[in-house]
């Protein structure tokens, strides 16, 4: 639906703060999107619309809502909005009641931390930037993941993204640290709730009985350790199907 904040092509509703009059791309134009989400909807398909910015989120927010309102007798869709990056206040509600799933990264918020308030402003940005915290406490369901190849592919400096709302690496900010998650929602937004988010959560995303046995061996217990422990987390061992695929 648009492009990214860095580069002024997140669709906003209002101005950019540096850069007037602006109010960044709609790179796919509307009328576009509601003829696929229409297609998806006619033939059973999981939609995923790429949305980072609030006037995006909404716009898409608005075509979901309405395909919803006309086919009532379809559950359980699973739509997702790809970043789901600045969301409006009054629109962070609407993910959970429309059932709409969050699909975020949590390295973008600190990947983009040091030109966000510049964009957006102190207050924009405080209320809908990243903002997981309002999207949990609202009953979204909110999936994390790197996007590699824009991040790297380790979950686990995305994980550290996630539950401090610190950059890495210099200059070490906090990102409005009121919406970060906890470290038990941190590991479930990785785990369930990207099964969850392909329907298969009957078979992976949690340690039971009858599940795919895919599973990490950490160094550190990443729900318990100092924060600055994290990131020195080493990878012992990786299992798929049960089957050991890597041992350090």
């Amino acid at each position: 639906m648009d492009g990214a904040l860095g580069s002024y092509g997140a669709w906003l509703l209002a101005s950019y703060d540096d850069k007037r009059d602006f109010v960044g791309q709609n790179t796919t134009k509307v009328e576009d999107v509601e003829a696929i989400a229409k297609l998806c909807m006619d033939n059973g398909l999981q939609l995923c619309v790429h949305a980072i910015g609030d006037r995006a989120n909404r716009e898409v927010l608005n075509i979901m809502e309405k395909e919803f309102q006309a086919s009532p007798d379809k559950k359980d869709l699973r739509w997702r909005i790809e970043h789901s990056q600045h969301i409006d206040p009054a629109d962070i509600p609407r993910f959970a009641q429309l059932g709409v799933i969050a699909a975020m990264q949590g390295i973008h918020c600190t990947s983009d931390a040091p030109f966000v308030v510049k964009r957006l402003g102190e207050q924009r940005a405080r209320e809908g930037a990243y903002p997981w915290r309002s999207l949990l406490d609202a009953g979204a369901i909110v999936t994390n993941g790197t996007d590699a190849p824009v991040e790297d592919v380790s979950p686990l400096e995305s994980f550290y993204a996630t539950v401090t709302r610190k950059r890495f690496s210099p200059p070490i900010m906090e990102f409005f640290p009121e919406q970060k998650m906890t470290r038990e929602e941190g590991i479930k937004s990785y785990t369930w709730s990207c099964a969850y988010s392909a329907f298969e959560e009957q078979d992976k995303g949690s340690l039971e009985v009858g599940k795919f046995a895919d599973i990490v061996v950490l160094s550190k217990d990443l729900s318990t350790c100092p924060e600055e422990e994290i990131l020195q987390t080493e990878v012992l061992m990786t299992i798929v199907g049960g089957k050991v695929k890597y041992k350090k």
